[in-house]
């Protein structure tokens, strides 16, 4: 066991990292040096602000829709209704692909019956075992002062028990808490995107490539901005105008008509205009850091909001979200684990029995596909089960269907057979 003290310091150095990936998915990033020939506060002044993150975050999050576990023996997802099911599950994934890792903070309520909390990466962390990818101890901050960020209660989990901290507060003193359990693993299981032998905890979706390409984007944006407010009137000039002519500049710049006379000499003065700042430079550079953070994120230019010239069908859509797709299903295999972890350790509470990690075997997370199925494609999988059921009786079912398309035919089935 490391102990409470190395979690306590390791969080805080992944804390930074997780609150920063945080103001990039709330807009909050602050305004960003343009360069030497921009003042710090005229590009304070000219501060722009891009959802990109934002979207590129929530546009694979709206695609993951978890319903349930297959062949549910321990009746896990009955644990999950009694917990505000769709809370839980789009707060978890929406804060992994922020941060990437949640945790989900299980504890017995009065009734006995386990309650399911949802804590994001930057109040939580512990020591991963590769093996079951659950945790082999941790650490959570359960609450924290909203002025001054200070710890008020936190908590170190380890098997068997679980241990709550009370700091000291005008209100109360410094006191703890062991609260024990026959669970064989901590009660605080990670929900992590994308973890690799060396990330164990896995990866944010918002990755320094797309905060660096949003700032590119946020800049060209801000100097644009610039340009047309020092380039909303043209400028005009005058040659060979005398030196005693009274000449107001302001005047001349936002008139339509100048009043020039003839000189003594009786020649007119040599009036001009400077070339107009083109917006289209700008706007360029913009569409081709959005065509690059596109590619980054597995969307399209379409999708942040460049409207491409032709019209696309659904098929071509879903082609261009190829690699979305392939995205999705793996984000669906870490965080359907995870559920299932946690829905495993929250029946170990409600029974008060240290259940074998083996009995959820054979249990299979389930979800919605992450594309809507266009009528053609729909279609196509009827015609093909058609045949497929010709050939293998019972081969496609209710249940197959619904994995493929997303609908569910179970209640057509029932009424058919009444």
């Amino acid at each position: 066991m490391k102990g409470i003290a190395y979690l306590q310091t390791k969080l805080d150095k992944k804390r930074t990292r997780v609150l920063l990936r945080y103001r990039y998915y709330e807009q909050l990033e602050g305004y960003q040096d343009l360069g030497s020939l921009i003042s710090a506060s005229k590009a304070q002044e000219y501060n722009s602000v891009l959802g990109w993150c934002a979207h590129g975050v929530d546009f694979l999050a709206d695609r993951l829709n978890f319903t349930g576990f297959d062949n549910d023996v321990l009746n896990i997802m009955d644990l999950y209704k009694q917990n505000n099911p769709d809370i839980i599950f789009d707060s978890a994934i929406l804060g992994a692909l922020i941060g990437s890792c949640d945790f989900i903070y299980i504890s017995a309520g009065e009734d006995g019956q386990p309650r399911m909390q949802v804590i994001d990466g930057a109040n939580a962390t512990g020591i991963i075992d590769p093996i079951t990818n659950m945790l082999q101890e941790g650490y959570a901050v359960l609450e924290r002062d909203p002025d001054t960020d200070r710890v008020l209660v936190d908590a170190y989990f380890v098997p068997g028990s679980t241990t709550v901290y009370w700091r000291s507060t005008p209100q109360q003193p410094a006191h703890s808490q062991v609260f024990g359990n026959v669970s064989p693993y901590p009660l605080l299981v990670p929900i992590i995107y994308r973890p690799d032998a060396k990330r164990v905890f896995g990866h944010s979706r918002i990755s320094r490539s797309c905060m660096n390409l949003m700032n590119k984007a946020r800049a060209a944006i801000a100097r644009s901005d610039i340009t047309a407010e020092y380039y909303s009137f043209p400028q005009r000039y005058v040659l060979g105008l005398a030196q005693d002519t009274e000449f107001d500049k302001t005047k001349a710049s936002v008139s339509s008509f100048l009043d020039l006379r003839k000189d003594e000499d009786g020649q007119y003065p040599q009036v001009g205009q400077f070339p107009q700042n083109s917006m289209q430079p700008y706007m360029d550079q913009i569409k081709t850091y959005a065509q690059a953070f596109a590619g980054e994120m597995g969307m399209t230019v379409d999708d942040l909001g460049f409207a491409s010239s032709a019209p696309t069908s659904p098929d071509v859509v879903r082609s261009a979200h190829e690699s979305l797709s392939k995205t999705a299903r793996k984000a669906q295999r870490t965080f359907g684990s995870g559920f299932l972890n946690a829905g495993y350790l929250a029946r170990i509470v409600a029974d008060n029995y240290p259940y074998q990690r083996q009995a959820i075997a054979e249990t299979i997370p389930t979800w919605e596909p992450a594309f809507d199925m266009s009528a053609s494609q729909i279609s196509g999988i009827g015609d093909a089960a058609v045949k497929l059921n010709q050939a293998v009786p019972g081969y496609i079912t209710p249940d197959n269907l619904k994995k493929l398309t997303g609908m569910d035919g179970s209640a057509q089935n029932a009424q058919t057979e009444v």
